[in-house]
């Protein structure tokens, strides 16, 4: 690949977005600052990739998985160019896994392109071209750009045709992470009614849907932070997966994103004691209610020979249990 001669124009920056807010896009590739200068047209269709980027901080490939919402180009004129995702393949080789539309860049200016490509932590970023046109480049001698000649196609392994280093490509493209759940409140509920509920996390950006045990639910989006929704009743009571949908991908399942749904389990309480049968309804769920004594018979020295409702039964949680002790 020959050596890209690089003409100065003019100092073009821009600063990258930063990952500080829980939803920022993450940037890969060149953080676009610096005298980026246009080739007088590439010599080779070819898919080009930044392989190291020498700016504090910034990095060739993605740290986070989820999708690439965004991507943009300085110094490149005409067109079309195509971001593609390359995911490795052992050595030098990658293989093609996603392909953005093509684009015209009006301008040698700073362009964005919207897009919906999914990324992988450790994918790499490439720029589709064709022979003829005029990229963004800054000369660098701590960077280094690679080749695949001809250009990848969708779902093929090849290895680098050749990497040169002293120059780095004009493009990058901003990952909005895959959503998380950290934590859902209260943790559970009664399975007979709806239950108000409060999902935490991370990176709720663009939410496009919610699950509660597998079922969409109505929901409100108060911050990148947290969301409120709204669990619908079951028909018996369980534990659920709760996870969060946006752009980036489906929140991983996890014991802190579920939630129970409770129910008071009527249990065996005949021949038991009083402070034995609250001791059971307790952990079932439950909670004694009217205690009715036969003659002759007190707290201390009956046992339950009655109980209504009837064992099995299966209540709201806190439902409260009569027994009779005899």
């Amino acid at each position: 690949m020959r050596r890209l001669a690089v003409a100065a124009v003019g100092l073009i920056c821009f600063l990258g977005m930063t990952s500080g807010a829980a939803a920022a896009p993450v940037v890969v590739g060149s953080p676009l600052v610096g005298l980026f200068g246009q080739t007088g047209g590439s010599g080779i269709t070819a898919t080009l990739a930044n392989l190291t980027i020498a700016a504090p901080g910034a990095t060739a490939t993605s740290p986070v998985s989820g999708a690439i919402v965004r991507w943009h180009l300085l110094g490149a004129e005409g067109g079309p160019f195509r971001l593609r995702v390359l995911r490795p393949a052992g050595g030098t080789s990658y293989t093609a896994v996603g392909t953005s539309t093509g684009v015209v860049a009006p301008t040698a200016g700073l362009e964005t392109f919207p897009t919906a490509l999914p990324v992988q932590a450790g994918d790499l970023i490439g720029l589709d071209i064709v022979k003829g046109l005029k990229i963004g480049a800054l000369p660098n001698p701590a960077a280094v750009i690679g080749a695949f000649d001809p250009i990848l196609v969708e779902g093929t392994t090849q290895p680098l045709a050749v990497s040169s280093p002293g120059v780095e490509l004009g493009f990058n493209a901003e990952v909005q992470p895959a959503p998380t759940v950290s934590a859902v409140a209260p943790k559970s509920g009664s399975f007979k009614q709806p239950a108000k509920v409060t999902i935490t996390g991370t990176d709720f950006a663009s939410v496009s849907a919610v699950s509660i045990g597998g079922r969409p639910v109505a929901f409100t989006v108060v911050s990148e932070t947290k969301i409120k929704a709204t669990a619908p009743r079951l028909p018996k009571p369980r534990k659920v997966d709760v996870t969060v949908t946006t752009v980036a991908g489906t929140s991983p399942l996890a014991k802190a994103a579920s939630f129970t749904y409770a129910a008071c389990v009527v249990p065996k309480l005949k021949e038991t004691t009083l402070r034995a049968a609250k001791k059971k309804l307790k952990k079932a769920g439950c909670k004694v209610g009217k205690v009715t004594k036969e003659d002759g018979v007190t707290s201390r020295s009956g046992k339950v020979v009655k109980q209504e409702p009837p064992v099995g039964r299966k209540l709201a949680p806190g439902t409260k249990v009569d027994v009779t002790l005899g």
